[in-house]
């Protein structure tokens, strides 16, 4: 057994599926297959068992998958704490879906100028699944947005944002100069699926007005809640990050009067892991490009 097959291991039993582990690992499925089948000669028994949708760990896989978890990131500690520089190295920066395309672009930018031998790689995923591989040493620093409920990780907020209204052009809600959260009450909402935080947000801040909007469609994108609402089929709340791209005319965001809905951006990390100087720099980065509104 060597290194890359603990990686491969680790990949395969995160992702439970052998197609989009090699796509992630950039390899061959029947590579990776082969590869997995060795540990499990090796072993003389099962790591997986096959399941008609995904795999799942025996419970010797899951005693490996947690040992190998743990050797992995001493070495990656290890390789890091002696290879620190300070300006050069690769970090992992996980991302939720409704602040990547909107707060990383114009940041990547002038954290690759300022750091040109330094590697960023990027991961979008959920929140629930961000907290998960920031705790095991698989991303570096997430960006999310509060409240998570996540022990043995450091928060640090960055900055806050309003959620705005947005209904499309001709809407009665659009045509209105003053818009409350009653006003929005009677109209259908387009949402976020309820893994993403920003779903939450919207119901949280609605229900403790005493008022459960009505969600009449839910989508994974959201470009696509954006679309949706331009369509005709509801109203919903979008982060002003998000407005400040929104380059459509067919689409009209409102603030809305008198408690507005907001959420906090914040970033997160194993404190546990060894800190290169390369990421301490990446999080006094982020929090001054936070502090600036992420413009």
């Amino acid at each position: 057994m060597d290194i890359e097959q603990l990686r491969q291991f680790i990949a395969v039993a995160r992702l439970g599926n052998i197609t989009r582990a090699a796509g992630d690992l950039a390899i061959s499925q029947p590579a990776l297959s082969r590869s997995i089948q060795r540990l499990e000669e090796e072993f003389g028994q099962p790591l997986l068992e096959r399941k008609t949708r995904a795999l799942e760990l025996t419970e010797a896989g899951a005693l490996l998958r947690a040992r190998a978890e743990q050797v992995l990131g001493i070495l990656d500690d290890t390789k890091a704490q002696i290879a620190d520089d300070g300006r050069s190295g690769r970090l992992r920066i996980g991302v939720i879906p409704t602040v990547a395309p909107y707060f990383l672009p114009g940041f990547l930018r002038s954290f690759r100028d300022e750091f040109p031998d330094a590697e960023l790689i990027v991961q979008e995923d959920t929140t629930e699944n961000l907290l998960a591989r920031s705790k095991r040493g698989e991303i570096d620093l997430a960006v999310l947005a509060l409240p998570i409920a996540a022990k043995y990780l450091a928060t640090e907020a960055l900055f806050e944002e309003e959620l705005l209204l947005v209904a499309p052009v001709g809407h009665p809600l659009a045509e209105r100069k003053r818009v409350t959260l009653a006003d929005v009450e009677p109209y259908p909402f387009v949402l976020l699926g309820e893994a993403h935080c920003l779903t939450g947000s919207v119901v949280s801040f609605c229900r403790q007005r005493s008022f459960q909007p009505l969600v009449v469609e839910q989508t994974s994108q959201l470009m696509t809640v954006q679309e949706l609402v331009s369509l005709g089929h509801g109203v919903s709340m979008i982060p002003e990050m998000a407005r400040r791209c929104d380059p459509s005319v067919s689409r009209v965001y409102r603030s809305l009067s008198g408690a507005k809905p907001q959420r906090t951006i914040a970033m997160a990390w194993n404190p546990y892991r060894f800190e290169s100087r390369l990421l301490a720099s990446l999080r006094e980065r982020l929090r001054a490009y936070g502090a600036s509104g992420g413009e």
